[in-house]
């Protein structure tokens, strides 16, 4: 006997039901936790906990959320949007905001807000960019075209190397969230030329809003980029990957992630777990069977030391140029190495580049296994892991400055920073790697890196503020006068 009570279809499980045989099973849903597979559900109301079938249930310790959290972030208007609809709306392509001509100036005040970070790379040099949907502003302020340009404009400055992009969805409401067919401009407007070089997308907190778009857009997607998208649930998972302390994670995403772990004691006990390994000291037996010596790095150790301690204790240092450098920068100057196209922009194998590490810091010998990448990635390894970066602190607030010197001052100032307030091991390591960089960028017809394409590369590996945290903000003029030295850098090096 049928009942009498038929509940009416939702917009989205009537998309289910009529799509059903061209989607996907869940399992295909790439997560980073081994013991669940589900994002919070906090943008949809309590009926579609019953309705919507087809998707994973949400687990009880995230049904329980407190009121002021629900106000900041449930959406009040998500799941009555016509989907097919808003998505009809998107046009095929959007060639005016990918062509059009943007500065900085165009969106300081969007950049004052932190929706985007540029923090620097990780194990493997790959550049982290963190996107925060708390921080973005009310869709009544912002045009959706605006934060698209936006976006663009900021990643245009990134894809021609490898990169990664960490997405905190905590935040997202009715009153900042983009509509839909936004999204699908978006996927349209980010290119090949974004999509190729995009390794992960960090997907942190999601919510079910995320899976019934990813099912919307799958159809369209292709197989290669779904692979890259990772659901993250919960910060510890992110740790596995990504060193948290460089993320600048918001406040708030923070208090939320607090919030999932107290309703969930097994996720709770996990991340106790791997924060206890993270700050574990080293086991008692090995500490008192290794000498006392050992507290303090080894000699020939090249990786995270300053360049002061690296010429005192190597004897195979030579004119001030340490020797893994000098192993790298010959290397890569045989002419197969130099013309090899993608040069310093692609990643590298990670166990191979530690492996590298640990042989440097024991004095060992080292073998790039014929691959110029390994070459490339340890010698911006090696930059990035200076105590000190090798333009120094001392000078991180004057380059700063470099986009606001008239282009008649740019030769003397930049004389003065190099030639008179740089400590002479830093010019002397300083000058043999821009002179080699430019033997790089004379193939550029080849290996596809211009002087420009390595200023985005080196730039942030040069200098960084004495806290670690660069702004999105410091990259440009960075970048800038990165550029500018290795354009000049037949007059700049003179001594």
């Amino acid at each position: 006997m049928e009942s009498e009570h038929q509940p009416k279809l939702s917009p989205i499980r009537a998309f289910q039901v009529l799509h059903a045989s061209n989607m996907e099973p869940e399992d295909a849903y790439t997560s980073l936790s081994e013991y669940h597979d589900y994002e919070p559900r906090l943008e949809f109301d309590d009926s579609e906990l019953t309705q919507a079938s087809g998707l994973a249930p949400l687990p009880p310790e995230l049904l329980d959320i407190s009121d002021d959290l629900l106000k900041r972030s449930a959406s009040d208007g998500t799941i009555e949007e016509n989907f097919e609809e808003e998505l009809g709306k998107a046009p095929e392509v959007y060639a005016e905001i990918a062509n059009s001509s943007l500065d900085d100036d165009t969106f300081s005040e969007l950049a004052g807000t932190g929706l985007v970070e540029v923090v620097g790379d990780d194990e493997i040099g790959r550049r982290i960019i963190v996107v925060s949907a708390c921080r973005l502003p009310s869709s009544k302020d912002l045009h959706p075209d605006k934060l698209l340009r936006y976006l663009m404009f900021t990643l245009d400055k990134y894809v021609e190397q490898d990169y990664s992009v960490v997405y905190f969805h905590y935040g997202l409401t009715s009153k900042n969230k983009p509509p839909l067919s936004w999204l699908w401009k978006a996927y349209k407007a980010f290119d090949r030329k974004y999509k190729k070089n995009l390794k992960a997308l960090y997907l942190v907190h999601p919510t079910n809003f995320i899976r019934i778009v990813w099912q919307m857009l799958r159809p369209a997607i292709s197989v290669k980029f779904g692979r890259k998208i990772m659901y993250v649930n919960y910060l510890h998972e992110l740790q596995q990957h990504l060193n948290l302390d460089k993320l600048c994670i918001p406040k708030p995403v923070l208090e939320y992630d607090k919030l999932l772990l107290a309703k969930n004691p097994r996720a709770a006990e996990m991340a106790r777990q791997q924060a206890e390994k993270v700050d574990a000291p080293p086991d008692e037996s090995d500490a008192k069977a290794a000498p006392k010596e050992s507290l303090s790095p080894p000699l020939t150790q090249q990786f995270g030391v300053s360049l002061q301690f690296i010429k005192e204790n190597n004897t195979n240092m030579i004119d001030s140029i340490p020797p893994v450098v000098r192993q790298c920068v010959e290397f890569l100057s045989q002419p197969d190495a130099l013309e090899t196209e993608g040069l310093f922009r692609r990643s590298a194998n990670i166990s191979v580049i530690k492996e590298l590490q640990r042989a440097c810091n024991k004095g060992e010998p080292i073998s790039f296994r014929n691959d110029p990448h390994n070459a490339a990635v340890l010698l911006k390894t090696f930059l990035r892991d200076l105590e000190e970066p090798l333009l120094t602190f001392d000078l991180h607030e004057e380059i700063l400055k470099f986009q606001t010197w008239s282009n008649r001052e740019k030769p003397r100032q930049v004389k003065i920073l190099i030639l008179e307030r740089l400590p002479l091991d830093n010019y002397k390591l300083l000058k043999y790697i821009f002179q080699f960089l430019w033997k790089v960028q004379d193939r550029s017809c080849l290996n596809k890196m211009t002087s420009g394409n390595l200023a985005v590369v080196f730039g942030p590996n040069l200098s960084w503020p004495p806290n670690g945290f660069m702004s999105l903000q410091a990259i440009s003029p960075i970048n800038a006068f990165t550029d500018f030295l290795l354009e000049n850098q037949k007059s700049i090096f003179i001594i």
